[in-house]
């Protein structure tokens, strides 16, 4: 292990100088109108492009929101803000002012937010990375392109109670919310709107080396009860809120003078507690006392490139999965969760396809990269010893490089189901053209998850973007298991336009039947599959309805023989209104092929043999602003050869104050088959009261008919210094066929603390 592991980190270690030498000899491209001269700070040109100036500070801001220091009196601001919504390229209907500031520590960004119904104001989350920030609030959102790349990323949103969200976000659609880099921000009101000021640390972010330093910069308002999206540079319409995501439409930013000679580090050690009891467990267990140290560091090997250890890592804070009800015959996917793994976790993406955010998972197309193979197998937990990686941007490089060595499973005499393991993850991309790249990828696991043999896996992707709305994505992949033969290629080219009025997406997609990525996820083996999208979405000119929406899509799934599995044709109907509610009909037929018998629910299986069915299914999506909001959908139609009702209410939020809320979901599926019938029903609810926006407890219960469970998740999460946290957590698992019910079957009670050290 410790050689497997040394060899690993020399690679690291070696590429990454190689990369940053590279690095230091290229300048960034400068595209847009000539920097403004003192005392301006911004200037435009005819094609809507923006130039702004940063200037340096004398002495630091004090953050407390207020802007009452004299630099704001003499420093100009920058205005002239944008609509994207309602009425795109109109001036913004309320003033907005920024500042952007700098001296040897920080980047300072200011805002005074002028509003003409100050009452008017939405501020409803305190809770940090919460998306109603960002979805339900008035908000300021800036996003900075510290490599003036024109592809990635960091953006910070701020509403006016000082509830804060970061993250990272890579080629201009993949966005990581799990970033959380130290920073600070403070809000204040006045009398006609709200104010705020932030402070970034240079040694929180990673930027170019490269002489004549530039960034990319983009500030996007939002004034919720006007349903107006502005911008400081002008962006396409076709994304809304999501524009502010696309920096190569970002305003250049000149003058900055930026640190070179300190390289921070960064230790966490940390420690934990905890009383745990398995009722369950071949040798039951009662309030077993634990206790366990371990160390995250951080170093930044150029400006550009960081690198990551974690030795004998832990996951003791982090939220438990939502269950979820699976009536197909696919793998269920669940999100990364877990800290060390989702920093910089977009760079390890291959071939347009993404394993985080809302969408992850939901495509056929398979993920060479799943962080979750590592350290989990079958439910049970993996130690995780020792990992190194190493991750950002050099020489119109980007750079991803990781290896981990876990532990066996075996716990308080249980035998070891999973052998200690070593996995490796290389991942390159280099720039090409203006917003385009191509990339290669190779990953490794010494020992397969049936504990024989090994798996590689590598590939080549590009993913190409041309004018403002056209993007093409591409890879071509290869597995290589020890005895396992046969086709374990895979393919892709996908072809995306997403514009105001017009989509049109298509794709070719092939997986073969031993294509088996060890470290990563295919829902779907051993098919061909095109696939076709065509929407048309008018603006309307009416008191309530911004968008109409009419689509229609055809799925056509082959098996590697060529013998048609599945057809799914789509019909939908949209009306977007300009309160953010969503309103969406839809009637499918579809074909689905069993060439197995599937047991779809308890005691029901299908026969094998083809399948003809319809459904209709109407969604109605509630805007986060509102008090009380959700996602409910209603699906009725035949299944098989039967029938099916099913009714979800997702993402529920009922706002109690803008401490507390209370987020249920209910999902109910009533299946009416030749062979029997089955209900499921699933209920949760997350409850969380936010103390200041860097304290918050939290609950998770859950239900599930089908594991015959309830379980309870409970965290307090205090952030007591700047990247210093305490973590108190309760877990608990009962099981309601339990004669006893309500049985515990386990139950744990866990103390963590970390505290950063930076140097």
């Amino acid at each position: 292990m410790t050689t497997r592991f040394a060899c690993a980190c020399a690679t690291i270690l070696l590429l990454a100088g190689a990369t940053h030498a590279a690095g230091q000899a290229v300048a960034p491209a400068f595209d847009g109108p000539a920097a403004p001269m003192a005392p301006a700070v911004l200037a435009r040109d005819s094609q809507g492009r923006v130039t702004v100036r940063a200037v340096r500070l004398a002495s630091p801001l004090t953050i407390d929101g207020t802007l009452s220091e004299p630099t704001y009196e003499v420093t100009e601001s920058m205005g002239g803000f944008i609509q994207n919504e309602p009425s795109p390229g109109a001036p913004a209907t309320e003033r907005t002012e920024v500042w952007l500031f700098f001296d040897g520590d920080n980047v300072y960004i200011s805002a005074r937010c002028w509003d003409s119904d100050p009452s008017s104001i939405v501020s409803t989350e305190l809770r940090r990375d919460n998306n109603t920030i960002f979805n339900g609030n008035d908000i300021i959102a800036i996003a900075l392109d510290t490599f003036h790349d024109g592809r990635n990323s960091l953006l910070f949103t701020i509403n006016p109670s000082g509830g804060r969200q970061d993250g990272q976000v890579t080629n201009e659609r993949q966005y990581n919310g799990d970033w959380n880099p130290i920073w600070r921000v403070q809000t204040a009101r006045f009398d006609q709107g709200w104010t705020l000021e932030m402070a970034l640390p240079f040694k929180s972010i990673r930027y170019g080396g490269a002489p004549g330093q530039l960034w990319g910069l983009n500030v996007m308002r939002v004034k919720r009860s006007k349903v107006e999206v502005s911008f400081l540079s002008q962006v396409p319409p076709a994304r809304g809120q999501q524009a502010v995501q696309q920096v190569s439409m970002a305003a250049t930013v000149t003058g900055l003078e930026l640190p070179t000679s300190a390289r921070p580090l960064d230790l966490k050690p940390y420690v934990t507690s905890s009383l745990t009891s398995d009722l369950r467990a071949t040798r039951p267990s009662h309030n077993v006392i634990g206790s366990d140290v371990g160390l995250d560091a951080k170093y930044a090997l150029t400006k550009g490139v960081t690198g990551d250890l974690t030795v004998r890592t832990d996951f003791a804070q982090v939220e438990a999965d939502e269950q979820q009800v699976n009536l197909t015959r696919f793998s269920l996917f669940f999100p990364e969760k877990r800290e060390f793994f989702l920093e910089n976790q977009g760079m390890f993406g291959f071939g347009g396809v993404s394993s985080s955010g809302q969408n992850a998972g939901q495509s056929d197309a398979p993920i060479l990269f799943y962080s979750r193979r590592i350290g989990l197998n079958q439910g049970r937990v993996v130690p995780l010893e020792v990992g190194g990686r190493v991750t950002g941007q050099a020489g119109g490089f980007g750079i991803g490089l990781l290896s981990i060595q876990t532990g066996d499973d075996s716990a308080d005499g249980r035998p070891a189901t999973t052998p200690s393991t070593n996995f490796s993850v290389v991942r390159l991309k280099k720039d090409v053209l203006r917003r385009s790249s191509i990339g290669v990828i190779a990953t490794n696991r010494t020992v397969l998850q049936t504990g024989q043999g090994a798996n590689r896996a590598y590939g080549v992707d590009g993913s190409f973007s041309f004018f403002q709305n056209l993007l093409i994505n591409t890879y071509w992949a290869r597995t290589d298991t020890d005895g396992l033969r046969g086709d374990a290629r895979s393919y892709r080219a996908q072809l995306d336009y997403t514009a105001d009025r017009y989509t049109v997406q298509a794709e070719r997609l092939a997986i073969g039947d031993h294509f088996n990525p060890e470290i990563g996820f295919v829902r779907r083996d051993n098919m061909r599959r095109n696939y076709g999208v065509f929407k048309f979405t008018p603006r309307v000119s009416s008191p309530s309805i911004r968008k109409l929406s009419y689509g229609a899509s055809l799925a056509y799934v082959t098996g590697g023989d060529g013998l048609l599995e599945t057809r799914e044709q789509n019909g939908e109907f949209g009306i977007d209104f300009l309160n953010n509610d969503k309103l969406y009909v839809s009637v499918s037929n579809l074909f689905d092929l069993l060439r197995r018998p599937f047991a779809i629910g308890p005691g029901v299986t299908l026969p094998s043999g083809g399948y003809a069915y319809r459904n209709v299914k109407v969604n109605y999506n509630m805007s986060q602003g509102h008090a009380v909001g959700a996602n409910i959908t209603f699906d009725r139609g035949s299944f098989y050869n039967g029938d099916k009702t099913s009714l979800s209410i997702a993402r529920g939020r009922v706002r109690v104050s803008s401490r507390m809320s209370a987020e249920p979901t209910y999902s109910v599926n009533r299946v009416s088959l030749d062979q029997g019938r089955f209900t499921t029903h699933q209920a949760g609810a997350r409850l969380t009261y936010t103390m200041t926006p860097l304290m918050f407890t939290s609950a998770l219960v859950q239900y599930s008919s089908s594991q015959n469970t309830v379980s309870v998740n409970a965290r307090l999460r205090w952030e007591y210094q700047p990247g210093s946290e305490l973590f108190i957590v309760y877990n608990e698992e009962r099981d309601t066929l339990a004669r006893s019910f309500p049985d515990a079957m386990n139950r744990a009670l866990i103390v963590k603390v970390n505290k950063l050290f930076r140097f």
